[in-house]
């Protein structure tokens, strides 16, 4: 492996989705793997579509009035943004077979395709006098708030290109005005990443803009999902189904947006980072009242309340839909505990006098009677998804037998905004087990479980071979039963992952389990692997979101921690390496040893034995992450000096291993992947 593959795959790998969701698509890969042949609905799932009309309030039009109110003008372009290549980076036109006030297709959940419909009503809105909304021109909403002589901007959404489009939509309809402040009120990307495209850094490091964040936010807006990035891509590109094409048999949407934009991320720093409870701030003549919220719906996150507008913003935590307290991305598991009694203390804090509600997602909430129904029942349901799987575990129950016991409370049901378009109350109920007793479920025949490419087999054979699994498997789907279709082909594909017959029929199963999902991700993870199974994976481009104002944004400490966790321990054996690291520009210093095929760093520190030093400014560093030159390249020229054993460098980079972005998922992995590592894309 070179160092310049190792540079290559470090930059993407760690980007991916180190911000919270995923961005690293081209929208072109949706029409590649379009061709895909598709099923109808069967029967079954047409018996599931009739029986949610019948259980659900449809006839309550009040989510569309709400989500329509205030409504001023269209997304220009019919919701298409480019960026300055004539590339479209956004593309809200290929929803557009999801008609307003249509019936919703035998292929989606009629509860999913209302959802659909309400995050579909873009445009430029008004909250109220001062507050201004540009809806779904990304993943996430933008907020215009009009101070005593410009506008503060909150959550400039994913891309740099689709925040700049948002912006002159505003100047368009409420004439050109100064931007005065930003605020981001949590860490994930569709919170900031589009930040440059609606002011000039310039303007904030000479004090004519001030960027507010909650404590932490420049840690984890960074390096949330760093360690575990590759793996999490991956899977994101199931989760937001950024392969499966928009149609009734496809992609309608992810539940808390339409999907994300695929433009430039950038990053800003804060100017005042906001640490306490009831911290208040005048910006541009209104009162600011900061409530923290860290280690909710994101790691660093608050609300804040402007009193002279009686509203209030409770940024991610009380959305039109129940929420992840786990991300099937993969994610740290989310604190409903904590959650909950975030939305209450807003309740007891701001309840009294709060006539506006609004968030960066879905639409806004007018009078208080609505709003403080609509937290109150957001705060009741986090309790319950804390509360509860707990109850029933100290009674000895497990985690998978928990999230079929439960339901959700029947006064909840009929609430939309509590409903599982995003998150799911099966896979948040298994997440609070997880959070606090671990994947071990007590049962000691658990303990030791073989892993699916052993068990696999080995369940074929004892249930009588391919043949009569694949018979009984056909008998059960016919039956209409496509949960245990997809567990007992599951076993069958890992023991003969060329068997065409047994990934068809799973593939079947998935599809039609997730034409009934009711939550966007869900749907997305059933259509993407039954499409993987049909038409395998294609070796397509993932889109480099290495920014430099991420790049930049990184400390050292992360990135020799990503390199550690990437030390192939096959490669590494018995060798034993001692490096000095200084950065002279930033004045830091590492010592660095590897030993026991583990590699260990700390700060401040040089060794007298070291078997190198190696020398060059964080900027050095920075080019190279961003591909600017390679570390042979910078060596060569003299921005890196390496005193000592240069070899042992080399030597050390060799044994990292890169990752395969396109890996399998319904299918096992190559064991041969586990030493050699993967192939720099």
């Amino acid at each position: 492996m070179t160092p310049n593959k190792t540079k290559k795959s470090f930059a993407r790998q760690i980007l991916c989705t180190s911000l919270g969701v995923s961005v690293a698509w081209s929208l072109s890969l949706t029409a590649t793997m379009a061709a895909t042949v598709t099923n109808p609905a069967t029967r079954f799932t047409g018996e599931i579509y009739e029986n949610i009309l019948k259980q659900l309030p449809f006839a309550d039009e009040e989510d569309f009035k709400d989500a329509q109110a205030g409504y001023l003008a269209p997304l220009p372009d019919g919701g298409v943004v480019k960026n300055a290549k004539g590339e479209i980076v956004y593309d809200l036109s290929k929803f557009d077979f999801i008609m307003q006030g249509s019936i919703a297709p035998e292929t989606v959940n009629p509860s999913l395709w209302r959802q659909s419909q309400l995050i579909l009503l873009s445009g430029f809105f008004q909250v109220s006098e001062h507050i201004f909304q540009v809806r779904a021109a990304d993943l996430s909403n933008i907020t215009f708030i009009e101070g005593d002589e410009g506008i503060i901007i909150v959550d400039p959404l994913i891309s740099e290109e689709t925040a700049r489009y948002a912006l002159e939509l505003y100047y368009e309809q409420r004439g050109k005005k100064p931007v005065k402040a930003i605020i981001y009120t949590h860490s994930h990307v569709d919170h900031f990443g589009g930040v440059r495209g609606v002011v000039d850094e310039q303007d904030v490091i000479n004090g004519k803009v001030k960027v507010y964040a909650p404590e932490g936010f420049m840690e984890h807006a960074v390096s949330e999902n760093v360690m575990a990035g590759n793996a999490m891509s991956r899977r994101a590109s199931y989760m937001y189904g950024n392969l499966l094409p928009h149609s009734p048999q496809g992609q309608v949407g992810a539940g808390l947006g339409p999907t994300t934009s695929t433009g430039t991320v950038t990053l800003i720093p804060p100017t005042d980072i906001i640490k306490d409870n009831g911290e208040t701030h005048t910006i541009d003549g209104l009162t600011f009242d900061f409530w923290m919220a860290q280690d909710s719906e994101a790691p660093s996150e608050f609300f804040f309340y402007i009193p002279e507008l009686k509203a209030l913003c409770t940024a991610e935590d009380a959305t039109h839909t129940m929420h992840n307290t786990y991300s099937l991305r993969g994610a740290k598991l989310r604190d409903p505990l904590g959650w909950s009694k975030y939305i209450n203390e807003a309740i007891y804090k701001y309840g009294k006098d709060v006539e506006i509600l609004f968030a960066p997602h879905h639409w806004h909430l007018s009078g208080n009677d609505k709003i403080m129904e609509h937290l109150r029942n957001q705060r009741d349901l986090y309790r319950y998804i804390n509360d509860q799987p707990l109850r029933l575990a100290n009674h000895g129950f497990r985690m998978t037998e928990i999230a079929e016991i439960l339901e959700v409370p029947e006064t909840l049901q009929h609430d939309w905004s509590a409903r599982g378009y995003y998150g799911s109350f099966n896979h948040n109920v298994k997440s609070t087990y997880v959070r606090y007793l671990g994947w071990f479920n007590g049962n000691p025949a658990t303990l030791h479980e073989y892993p699916e490419r052993i068990s696999g087999p080995k369940y074929v054979e004892f249930m009588g071979g391919p043949a009569v699994l694949l018979q009984k498997a056909q008998e059960s789907y016919d039956e209409g039963d496509y949960r245990w279709v997809v567990e007992v082909l599951n076993h069958l594909v890992f023991a003969q992952p060329d068997n065409k017959d047994a990934a068809k029929l799973q593939a079947d199963a998935l599809e039609q389990l997730g034409y009934q999902a009711e939550s966007g991700p869900w749907r997305n993870f059933y259509l993407s692997g039954a499409q993987e199974l049909r038409s395998g994976i294609e070796d397509l481009p993932a889109v480099d979101t290495a920014s430099p104002d991420i790049i930049r944004s990184m400390d050292i400490d992360l990135l020799f921690d990503y390199a550690a966790m990437r030390l192939n321990n096959t490669k590494a054996g018995n060798q034993q390496i001692k490096l000095n690291w200084v950065f002279p520009d930033t004045d830091q210093k590492y010592a660095m040893e590897l030993q026991n095929a583990a590699l260990s760093h700390i700060a401040g520190y040089q060794l007298e034995n070291a078997d190198a030093t190696v020398t060059m400014d964080r900027s050095t560093l920075d080019n190279i992450m961003l591909g600017m030159e390679t570390f042979e390249e910078a060596i060569q020229s003299g921005m890196i000096s390496v005193d000592g054993e240069a070899s042992k460098l080399t030597d050390l980079l060799g044994m990292l291993d890169t990752f395969d972005f396109w890996f399998n998922i319904v299918r096992p992995v190559p064991l041969d992947k586990a030493n050699q590592g993967g192939t720099s894309k």
